[in-house]
């Protein structure tokens, strides 16, 4: 088995960040700034990330928090490391705060959003929607995967056909 390192998002993917953000008082009003109001330590975790970062861990995987603050929220950034302490103290010093996660040298990167240079991760990025079937169990499963086979390839729905999977491709290859 290779061991492999893998980045996680914090909001939207172990974190219930839109389950709090509709539970807000101010939720419904105009301007409410989610990211700028939220204490980030109460989240609740997504249902079965805690789970799934447990069996990822027992695999023998080299796990890593990678998460963007809200720049104008400073107070996000020790709130999320309070989170990370309550919920997955295995991780409390392996969390990196960043705004480039294209910059992160790893194998996988799980991740709901494409904002943050994402799709520019040189190993695999997994675009993290539950709605969409890319829940914990897809992940923990594509990561089986990359095992058995050593394939490293884009999940997020593009095609074959698209230039930086082909790019990809040839430099995994």
């Amino acid at each position: 088995m290779e061991k492999l390192r893998i980045f996680i998002d914090m909001d939207g993917v172990l974190a219930n960040f839109d389950k709090a953000k509709q539970s807000h008082p101010n939720f419904e009003k105009k301007g409410f700034r989610p990211d700028l109001t939220l204490d980030f330590s109460k989240f609740e975790p997504m249902p079965g990330a805690l789970e799934a970062v447990k069996k990822l861990g027992d695999m023998g995987h080299d796990l890593f928090i990678a998460t963007t603050p809200p720049w104008n929220h400073p107070d996000a950034w020790g709130q999320k490391r309070h989170w990370v302490e309550n919920h997955l103290p295995q991780l409390k010093r392996k969390m990196f705060l960043t705004h480039r996660k294209d910059l992160l040298i790893g194998d996988v990167l799980i991740d709901d959003s494409i904002y943050r240079g994402q799709r520019d991760f040189r190993g695999t990025f997994i675009r993290f929607n539950p709605n969409n079937g890319v829940g914990w169990d897809f992940c923990v499963k594509t990561i089986v995967g990359m095992e058995e086979s050593h394939n490293k390839k884009w999940i997020d729905g593009r095609s074959e056909n698209d230039p930086v999977t082909i790019w990809n491709n040839k430099k995994n290859n």
